[in-house]
């Protein structure tokens, strides 16, 4: 006689997408299903027999299955079987890692990297990147937390060539904002004789692709189309510029890579700026490479601790290349301290003056505080700025519409004939300082976070032939070729939200000028980074100079923006970054926010409330 197998009494498969798990209950265990949703934060009950949870918090609660009553008869998809096993064993290797003396963890040497990457690498590989290669292929998923200028792409290009022949990897979908697509197709030729079949998530993707490529941009929209793709083969998931998801579960990007990593076998995140505004940047970065039980693992080996002391503790799931192992000349960094013109002072001063009320129990208002910060911004660079407002290729932190002034006010009345004052003194610095580089046969590099000053200096410095690239640039790579290969064109002119990651000038520009910064320490650091990198020929000098209206916001934002540079380099270990913090000042020749930074805003506009 047969025995046919019992029904089961609970089935877990996945849901309607990738983010999340379906569990149904058989005849009778529909009570049970209801109390076991009790012990999901993220149980949605669909139906009296049906629920859906998170994958994530699946994965990170499977203990609580152990209270079904009849465990014998719950079955699992295969796939998602995978995923809890592999949950577990993260969760192992993550606590062994933890707790391992240093050197005794095992896995490949720096020496044995030629060996794994095998004889169809032909890319070089320095000292410290053989180093971070055979950390990485030590760790069942891993991080790279390299200065920016490190060589990043190629290492993670080699982790996954050497997973390709040890582990039979076969595809590799790569997640980076859209300046870090000419790197990757970049480091494909150079690195790879028989190159991966590398395309571009459109309409029309190579469906035999070995490398797929998505911007943040476009991630949350394509998260079930892409979440099969990696489903369907063995599949490493790399995370270029990984900070953009640091909000984790709550912020797009992060949900969204949250939601995909599961469906990964190999996980590798990439960011030289991990944690620039403190100790849960790191636990969501973390939260991806080791989701469910490694993702506890982690928050219970920072235990609520500073950033110093999980760095520390975490120092065995990730590798780290300073910037002094580069071996670099160190940049010279000078902050240009420029007097504003009376008209020009009386316009930011009235601006301050009414902010300052508004600010007045708001201090718990990120966005509208935000938008002052926008603001004063505009005002400390050029007071035109605030009659236009901005444009819609400006990143969302910075779209503010033109500042209409109450009327029979001071402010309303400086503001009714803008065109008419001196020009800006930045602008006029920007105009000296570029004209003594170009007389030099020295290009310069000009950032400003506003595309309106973007515009108005193209205008100005036209007899240096400036190429322009912000978010509605259309032939943006023909820009950056002109700069790069027009002897006649002497200037870039640029904001850090679009070229601040991901392109290297430094072959070609040793010069760069910030007309203004915002708050975000990682976005300046990245974006120093693009003349100031590995392959950056021995002696040569890089200079880069930072303008600051006197009196205003700018000197604001040059505090906090020190502040976060000195921790992230005690904390990384990093003296080239605590460096940066105390800038030189020179005289002149010629975002987004944290509740720190909050406070000296307010502090700053207090002071004209008095």
């Amino acid at each position: 006689m047969v025995t046919l197998p019992a029904e089961p009494s609970l089935h877990l498969s996945f849901g309607n997408t990738v983010a999340t798990a379906r569990l149904r209950s058989g005849e009778g265990f529909a009570e049970d299903l209801r109390r076991l949703a009790l012990r999901f934060r993220s149980a949605v009950q669909k139906a009296p027999g049906t629920m859906e949870v998170d994958i994530d918090d699946l994965l990170t609660n499977l203990v609580a299955l152990g209270s079904w009553r009849e465990p014998a008869t719950v079955t699992w998809e295969p796939q998602l079987a995978d995923l809890a096993t592999g949950s577990a064993q993260d969760a192992q290797a993550v606590a062994k890692r933890l707790t391992a003396e240093e050197g005794a963890t095992g896995g490949p040497a720096a020496e044995d990297v030629a060996d794994l990457v095998g004889p169809d690498w032909i890319g070089d590989l320095t000292g410290f990147q053989r180093r971070d290669i055979a950390k990485l292929l030590s760790l069942r998923h891993g991080a790279n937390f390299s200065v920016p200028g490190a060589g990043k792409t190629r290492v993670g290009l080699a982790v996954f060539q050497a997973l390709r022949r040890t582990q039979n990897l076969e595809r590799i979908l790569i997640v980076g904002p859209k300046s870090c697509y000419e790197s990757w197709i970049y480091e494909n030729h150079q690195c790879l004789n028989n190159q991966l079949r590398m395309s571009v998530l459109a309409r029309d993707t190579d469906p035999a692709a070995d490398a797929l490529i998505v911007n943040y941009e476009r991630l949350n929209g394509s998260v079930n189309e892409l979440g099969k793709w990696l489903s369907a083969r063995p599949s490493m998931l790399l995370l270029d510029e990984a900070h953009r998801m640091k909000l984790g579960a709550n912020g797009t990007y992060g949900a969204a890579c949250l939601a995909l990593g599961p469906r990964a076998r190999h996980r590798l995140i990439l960011t030289g700026t991990p944690a620039p505004n403190g100790v849960k940047d790191l636990e969501n970065l973390f939260g991806f490479v080791w989701p469910g039980y490694g993702r506890q693992k982690v928050i219970q080996a920072v235990a609520g601790g500073n950033l110093a002391k999980a760095s520390t503790v975490l120092r065995p799931l990730f590798t780290r290349t300073t910037k002094n192992e580069l071996g670099l000349t160190p940049p010279t960094v000078t902050l240009r301290p420029l007097p504003m013109p009376p008209l020009h002072r009386e316009i930011y001063d009235a601006l301050a003056g009414r902010f300052s009320l508004r600010a007045t129990g708001s201090e718990d208002d990120f966005y509208a505080l935000g938008r002052v910060v926008v603001y004063m911004l505009m005002a400390a660079t050029s007071p035109a700025l605030l009659s236009v407002g901005t444009t819609r290729y400006e990143p969302l932190p910075y779209r503010v519409p033109p500042l209409v002034a109450p009327e029979r006010t001071r402010l309303f009345d400086l503001m009714q004939d803008l065109p008419s004052y001196e020009m800006s003194p930045k602008y006029r610095e920007v105009l000296a300082i570029v004209a003594k580089n170009a007389a030099q046969g020295r290009k310069t590099l000009i950032w400003s976070t506003f595309i309106r000053s973007l515009n108005t200096m193209q205008r100005l410095l036209h007899q240096f032939q400036p190429a322009m690239v912000h978010g509605g640039t259309e032939d943006r790579e023909a820009q950056i070729s002109r700069f790069r290969n027009d002897a006649d064109c002497m200037v870039l002119l640029s904001n850090p939200a679009t070229l601040g990651e991901g392109i290297s000038l430094h072959h070609h520009c040793h010069d760069a000028v910030y007309v203004d910064r915002d708050f975000a320490a990682g976005k300046f650091l990245q974006s120093l980074d693009r003349i100031h990198r590995l392959g950056l020929a021995p002696g040569t000098q890089t200079r880069i100079t930072v303008l600051a209206a006197e009196g205003t916001i700018d000197e604001v934002v040059d505090q906090r923006l020190g502040d976060k540079l000195q921790f992230m380099g005690s904390v990384l270990d990093d003296p080239a970054v605590r460096e940066l913090a105390d800038l030189d000042e020179e005289p002149e020749i010629g975002g987004m926010l944290d509740q720190h930074d909050l406070q000296a805003l307010i502090g700053h506009l207090n002071a004209y409330s008095t």
